[in-house]
């Protein structure tokens, strides 16, 4: 994705320390980062940080003479390819909803022209309080991308949804936002079929053979012909891994399965087998 850039804007939150590891992610696959920090995001994370792994100008205040002087606001919200907001704070995304452009981060988002895509971050209270479902509904309604945040422990010591999404999972939407729409591409038109992951072959009820496999390579390699324009097919064992959202996933347990869910989705004009199948079954 070389040549494609977002403008990401880090909201006021324990969880924007997670913005640098999603710069750094992106920057290996060739997309740039320009960064808005807010005055609350300043609180967890620095403009020093920030500007050493994009390797541009941090921009933080909308009443800068400098900074409207070499880039107004008007241009640099459209300046990217795609607006990401992450963490995306119950205040920035009330913000947005009702159309407030107090601060440079609000007025980045009202005066876009780009897609936006919001990665929610906050105390499982304010995520399930009716406010905020109000506001989600309301940015969908116009268009916005608002991801469904994690679950899990929060820093406030209460559990439940409102997590922000891991940088992995940010990272893979917005590589689906940034491919070419679906049967454009050089690969557009070409049938894939992709194996990945283990397979398990019982032995009983409760044991089972089977080979290592995390199921990376054959999901990044499924991902990636899928953003060349390719319609693929990924085969996968089990594994810890989400399904890219830009393939269609068959889900197997052995390796007969797997045989019968390729053979399946054949013909196909390109076919990788990175699976690792079991080398045995149980003879009964």
């Amino acid at each position: 994705m070389d040549g494609k850039r977002i403008l990401l804007i880090v909201g006021g939150g324990i969880a924007a320390y997670k913005s640098l590891e999603l710069i750094r992610l992106l920057a290996k696959e060739g997309i740039a980062t320009r960064v808005i920090l807010t005055k609350s995001g300043a609180e967890f994370v620095t403009p020093l940080s920030l500007g050493s792994l994009s390797g541009d100008k941090v921009y933080q205040e909308l009443f800068n003479l400098t900074d409207e002087s070499e880039m107004g606001h008007i241009e640099l919200s459209r300046s990217a390819d795609l607006v990401v907001v992450a963490p995306a704070t119950a205040d920035l995304m009330a913000k947005a909803a009702n159309g407030l452009a107090n601060d440079l981060a609000s007025t980045t988002l009202l005066a876009t022209d780009k897609p936006v895509l919001m990665a929610p971050a906050m105390n499982v209270r304010m995520w399930e309080h009716a406010a905020t479902k109000r506001n989600v509904a309301q940015l969908q309604a116009d268009g916005v991308h608002v991801m469904t945040p994690d679950t899990g422990p929060m820093a406030c010591g209460e559990f439940g949804p409102g997590r922000l999404p891991e940088p992995e999972r940010i990272a893979q939407e917005i590589r689906k936002l940034l491919a070419p729409p679906k049967g454009q591409g050089p690969l557009a038109g070409v049938r894939a079929v992709v194996t990945a992951g283990p397979t398990r072959e019982p032995l009983d009820p409760v044991r089972f053979i089977s080979n290592h496999s995390s199921g990376k390579q054959g999901y990044a390699i499924a991902d990636a012909l899928a953003r060349l324009g390719a319609d693929v097919r990924l085969v996968t064992g089990p594994t810890q891994l989400p399904i890219p959202n830009t393939v269609t996933g068959v889900k197997v347990e052995t390796a007969l399965e797997m045989q019968d869910a390729v053979k399946a989705n054949f013909p196909a004009d390109i076919f990788i087998s990175v699976a690792a199948v079991a080398d045995w079954r149980p003879a009964t």
